[in-house]
């Protein structure tokens, strides 16, 4: 699967808050997502990403502990690809 096109919308807006550091994720095997304090209502999703490589924690930290998340590198790309740039007018 190409992530940049096999994201759906919600995928696409959790990588958007981690990519504007409003995105926490705990230090765990199936870590969860916390955007803006709430819980991520969708921890599939969270799930989802941290296993495709697209989010991780900023730094390691105590099993359970919330940390900043951080949008990896394949993360960016894959968001970039899933937003083409509009054409100049």
């Amino acid at each position: 699967m190409d992530v940049r096109t096999g994201l759906n919308h919600r995928e696409r807006a959790t990588l958007r808050a981690v990519a504007e550091g409003h995105a926490e994720i705990s230090c765990s095997c199936e870590p969860d997502l916390f955007v803006d304090g709430l819980a991520c209502c969708d921890q599939h999703t969270a799930h989802r990403l941290a296993h495709l490589g697209l989010v991780m924690p900023s730094r390691g930290g105590r099993w359970g502990e919330r940390v900043p998340a951080l949008l990896t590198e394949a993360g960016a790309v894959a968001l970039e690809g899933a937003f083409p740039p509009l054409a100049a007018a």
